[in-house]
C-alpha cells in the first residue's frame, strides 16, 4: 500500500482554493475517487475548510480605535520603562556611594572602631599572611564571592527590567 500520491498536493490545493468538488476538473475528481490517499486528503481538507468558514463567520474583530489606543499605551509604557533604566542605574550608584561615604565617615570619626581596627591590624602583622589564609580560607572565599556576586546580581536585576 502506498503512503503518498503524486497528486496529493494538487488535491489539497483544489480543496483549499475552490469549492470541492464542484469547481474542480473532472480528471482530478476521477483520480480522487480511485485513490484512497487523495480521497482522505480531500475529506480532511474539506472538513478544515468547513470549520474555517464557520469560525470566520463567528469571529468578531475589535474596534480599530481600541486596538490603536492599546498599542499607543503599550508603546508609552515601554518607552517609560526604557527611559527609567539609566535613572535606576544612577540611583544604585548613588546609594552605593552614599553607603561607602557613610562607612568612611563612621570609620574616621569613631574612636572605638579605630582602636578595634588598630588591634586587629596589630594582630594581623604578628601572623604571616600565608598562615592567616590557610586558617581562614573559607571566610576569605566568602568575602570574595560577596564582592563579586552582589554587584553582578544588581546589574542583572537592572538589566532584567
Amino acid at each position: 500500500m502506498a503512503l503518498s500520491c503524486e497528486f496529493e498536493s494538487e488535491v489539497l490545493a483544489a480543496v483549499v482554493e475552490a469549492p470541492w468538488p464542484e469547481r474542480v476538473d473532472a480528471e482530478l475528481r476521477g483520480h480522487v475517487e480511485g485513490c484512497a490517499i487523495c480521497r482522505e486528503v480531500a475529506a480532511v481538507g474539506a472538513a478544515f475548510e468547513a470549520d474555517r468558514d464557520v469560525l470566520r463567520a463567528e469571529a468578531t474583530l475589535p474596534d480599530g480605535g481600541l486596538v490603536w489606543w492599546k498599542a499607543q499605551v503599550r508603546a508609552r509604557r515601554e518607552a517609560a520603562k526604557m527611559a527609567g533604566r539609566p535613572i535606576t542605574a544612577a540611583q544604585v550608584l548613588a546609594l552605593a556611594s552614599a553607603a561607602g561615604l557613610a562607612g568612611a565617615c563612621f570609620g574616621a570619626t569613631s574612636a572605638w572602631f579605630q582602636a578595634a581596627l588598630a588591634r586587629a591590624a596589630a594582630g594581623l602583622h604578628a601572623v604571616p599572611v600565608e598562615t592567616l589564609l590557610a586558617e581562614h580560607w573559607m571566610a576569605a572565599a566568602g568575602a570574595g564571592a560577596v564582592l563579586l556576586l552582589v554587584p553582578a546580581a544588581v546589574v542583572l536585576a537592572i538589566l532584567r527590567d
